[in-house]
């Protein structure tokens, strides 16, 4: 019994810290960072930013056409999700672009995510690679 207590109250700790760690609180669209303001402008004219968070050290923001953006605290993307549309090809390092269209034809990028390694990107069907900051394939996504 003393057992089961302790568990139940560890993992009450855990979801508390989890919850206060997650900090994202909705700020004004106008409080984005003037280059966040410009990348979407830039990149989506047609699109309206209809609601922006940020946290610690990122902010968010989503478009009315159903496009998720993430910026870091100066404003330059991270990660830009289209969900079912192409992410805008200006986003795309041309190797990555060639590289889908020789090998995954009809497939779109609808996910580009910058990470340490380079990039992540998924295609329209569902299938997730990996490449290096160079855009050269280096694996696909488990």
């Amino acid at each position: 019994m003393k057992q089961m207590k302790f568990i139940l109250l560890s993992l009450l700790c855990l979801m508390v810290s989890g919850a206060a760690m997650a900090d994202d609180k909705p700020i004004p669209v106008g409080s984005l960072p003037a280059a966040a303001k410009t990348f979407v402008q830039t990149n989506f004219p047609k699109a309206k930013i209809v609601y922006a968070e940020k946290d610690r050290s990122t902010y968010e923001c989503r478009l009315d056409n159903g496009t998720e953006i993430e910026f870091n605290r100066k404003g330059t993307w991270d990660k830009v999700d289209c969900h079912t549309t192409a992410v805008p090809a200006a986003l795309i390092p041309k190797a990555i672009q060639n590289y889908v269209a020789a090998n995954y034809k009809g497939a779109i990028i609808t996910k580009i995510d910058k990470e340490r390694h380079g990039y992540d990107i998924e295609l329209s069907n569902n299938i997730e690679l990996k490449f290096n900051s160079k855009g050269a394939f280096i694996g696909m996504d488990d």
